[in-house]
C-alpha cells in the first residue's frame, strides 16, 4: 500500500472514530439518545449553518462519488456513500480517496 493510500484509510478512521466519541459522550451525558443529538443541531444559527454546510458537502460528495464510479466501474466505492450519511464526511471523503487510488 502506497503511503497516500495510508494517510486516506487512517484519515477514513480517524473520521469514523473521534467524532463518534463526541456524539456519544453528548447522547450519554444528557440521556437522549439520537433525537436529543439531532434536536442539538440546530440550536442555534451557527451550529445551523455548519449542519448545512456537511449536508451540501455529502451531497456533493455522493454526486461525485456515482459519477466516477460510473466511469470508472470500482462498484467498491460506492461503501463511501452509506459511509458519509451513516458515520459522516470526514470518514466517507478519506474512504472514497482511500478506494478510488486502489487499482480497478
Amino acid at each position: 500500500m502506497s503511503p497516500l493510500r495510508f494517510i486516506y484509510l487512517a484519515l477514513a478512521v480517524w473520521g469514523a472514530i473521534h467524532p463518534m466519541y463526541y456524539f456519544v459522550s453528548y447522547m450519554r451525558a444528557e440521556g437522549t439518545g439520537l433525537g436529543g443529538l439531532m434536536d442539538a443541531w440546530y440550536v442555534n444559527a451557527s451550529s445551523h449553518g455548519l449542519v448545512w454546510d456537511l449536508t451540501i458537502a455529502a451531497i456533493a460528495l455522493t454526486v461525485w462519488v456515482i459519477a466516477e464510479t460510473w466511469v470508472r466501474r470500482n462498484w467498491l466505492a460506492l461503501v463511501a456513500i452509506p459511509a458519509t450519511f451513516c458515520i459522516g464526511v470526514s470518514c466517507g471523503l478519506p474512504l472514497y480517496l482511500f478506494l478510488r487510488t486502489r487499482k480497478v
